[in-house]
């Protein structure tokens, strides 16, 4: 089985001796394990993290006590949801059988299956864990359903994107959906003091204890990205590199220098992480590409979360471009989904592609400022009621009512434009968009004039947008 770092170690099973951190090797065996395996929790109550999921009485409690059920883990990478699956499996000493749904096919699933339903006639239920469940495609799926249904199986199913968008509902329907959040800065900090304390953490050859500087654990907590395996990976390759000068105390330059990262000035809680964002986004919006790129490059050796990268970009190529270059924005989008397909360091220059292309478009805060003016008139109170030939006339006694009456068919009008009324009438005149002259938002307000002129509108005196959008 694997566990929440991704190595396997098999459950303890009845009858096998198991190490204090679980498993049937050795201490000898254990001692040689990678730190991320030997740190992994055995119960519910060793998770860091995930409190939310972890009271009495809830799904993961009543999981891990026998009772029967099927649970879907949503969550970003390294938070819990391979753990959760081994410490159910132990808790009840039941078998555990994981599959990735990157490399199993329907044969494979289907063969789990049928050795699942002999173990159970032999009176032996099985855990199902099935990694990365959103690549499994529908005929996958379909194999699953039966076996989720009757309960041949407790399926766990584990995914970094929303299920919703990539499971089929009626295999959902039958399933509880839990959602895993990001491991805090200090959760990672219990985890590493975890590993400086517990008698399968970080030991030195000659039986002392490494310690941290507070740079170091610092620096540690920051690289880590809320990723519970990597923090440990990374504290184990720094004592290796403080091991390997005869020291057992670790320094922030033993840390960065082990993995391999540049030292840099940014704290993802303080005033650096707002100020490198904030610089990022304003070198974007003001078309500067170097300087873009520069800040870039200094989130992404810094650590920062990709994904918030992503929503930053995506947030922008609608708020400081909008019209004036649409294609921005699925750029951005694509990037986003190119950060979740296949992860960094790759990821980097799709989020470059992305900054490259915001930056050199062509600027306007149009559209952000139609919608805010659009809220506010609605938030105030100005909503007035719907024309009544645009209400809806296809359900019974509509037309009883007037609704749909004197409706003008757009396409059946030359240039497919109807004039009618069709704001309520205490908005009268309202105008909410207002193109800017650039880029694509030039051709935009030419249409917009013979548009107006069409639905026999008074032009507006102009069309610029107020200054200073928020950023």
């Amino acid at each position: 089985m694997t566990d929440l770092f991704g190595n396997p170690d098999p459950p303890a099973r009845a009858g096998e001796a198991s190490s204090p951190r679980g498993g049937s090797l050795s201490s000898a065996d254990h001692a040689n394990l990678p730190l991320a395996v030997r740190m992994r929790p055995v119960t519910l109550d060793e998770i860091v993290g995930q409190q939310h999921l972890l009271g009495p009485g809830s799904p993961l409690r009543r999981l891990a006590e026998g009772q029967p059920m099927s649970v879907f883990l949503w969550g970003p990478p390294g938070v819990g949801k391979t753990t959760i699956a081994s410490v159910v499996s132990r808790a009840t000493n039941r078998r555990f059988v994981e599959l990735s749904a990157v490399t199993a096919g329907v044969r494979e699933v289907r063969a789990e299956l049928e050795a699942a339903k002999r173990e159970l006639a032999r009176g032996t239920s099985t855990v199902l864990f099935v990694d990365e469940v959103h690549r499994f495609n529908k005929a996958q799926q379909d194999v699953l359903l039966p076996a989720v249904e009757n309960r041949l199986v407790t399926l766990i199913a584990a995914t970094t994107e929303n299920p919703s968008f990539s499971v089929i509902s009626p295999l959902l329907s039958r399933s509880l959906l839990l959602t895993l959040k990001p491991l805090t800065d200090d959760d990672i900090g219990v985890l590493l003091d975890r590993a400086l304390t517990d008698e399968r953490g970080l030991v030195a050859p000659g039986g002392e204890r490494y310690t941290l500087t507070p740079d170091a654990r610092s620096t540690l907590v920051r690289m880590a990205g809320g990723d519970a395996r990597r923090v440990l990976t990374y504290a184990e390759e720094a004592a290796a590199s403080a091991s390997a000068r005869g020291a057992t105390e670790i320094d922030a330059d033993t840390v960065e220098k082990s993995v391999d990262s540049a030292a840099l000035r940014y704290d993802k809680d303080g005033d650096q992480h707002y100020d490198v964002i904030s610089a990022f986004i304003k070198s974007v919006r003001g078309s500067d590409v170097q300087a873009a790129l520069h800040y870039l490059a200094r989130m992404i050796e810094a650590g920062e979360d990709p994904r918030f990268i992503a929503r930053r970009l995506i947030i922008l190529a609608s708020e400081d471009i909008g019209m004036a270059a649409p294609s921005v924005l699925q750029t951005a989008v694509a990037a986003a989904q190119a950060v979740q397909l296949i992860g960094m360091p790759e990821a980097r220059i799709n989020l470059a592609q992305a900054t490259v292309a915001a930056a050199t478009a062509p600027k306007s805060n149009a559209v952000i400022m139609a919608i805010d003016a659009a809220l506010a008139d609605v938030r105030s109170g100005r909503v007035g009621e719907v024309p009544a030939h645009l209400r809806d006339a296809h359900y019974p006694g509509a037309k009883a009512l007037g609704h749909g009456e004197g409706y003008r068919y757009a396409h059946s009008y030359p240039h497919g434009v109807a004039a009618q009324t069709y704001l309520p009438d205490v908005l009268e005149g309202a105008q909410y968009y207002r193109p800017t002259g650039n880029g694509n938002e030039a051709a935009i307000a030419e249409r917009l004039g013979v548009l107006d002129e069409l639905l026999g509108r008074t032009p507006p005196a102009g069309r610029s947008p107020a200054d200073g959008a928020s950023g």
